[in-house]
């Protein structure tokens, strides 16, 4: 994975279609898409066939958006409440919010910051 991830053109171009714009499959824009899905934990076995039409293009952009979106959603809304069981002394259910997003996050880059706070928090009490 890349040390910079850079997301927001996908989020935009899934914003413009979602709003009505049709997707023009451009080498461009499969080159995106392909660089996207490993990152959102997608295969290249899943993408491939994806980019084969324009409407299983726009499914796999739309895929790939809701992934970034609904990760970045759950891991922000895990770590307040782990900080917040962290004030409170609470190690254990600090310890508890990041193993929960383990148990369904497929982003690899937000399982990975998952990780670190849960090694973190090993070192504690």
């Amino acid at each position: 994975m890349p040390e910079a991830l850079d997301w927001e053109p996908v989020r935009a171009l899934a914003r413009r279609v979602l709003n009505g714009e049709r997707l023009t499959l451009t080498d461009d824009i499969r080159e995106m898409l392909e660089r996207t899905a490993p990152e959102v934990g997608l295969t290249q076995a899943d993408a491939a066939p994806a980019l084969a039409s324009v409407e299983e293009a726009e499914a796999l952009l739309l895929e790939c958006a809701s992934r970034i979106k609904d990760g970045s959603w759950r891991l922000m809304r895990a770590l307040h409440r782990m900080y917040q069981h962290k004030r409170a002394g609470d190690f254990d259910s600090a310890r508890q919010e990041m193993r929960d997003v383990l148990a369904v996050e497929v982003v690899p880059h937000y399982r990975e910051i998952a990780e670190g706070q849960l090694e973190d928090l090993d070192d504690e009490p």
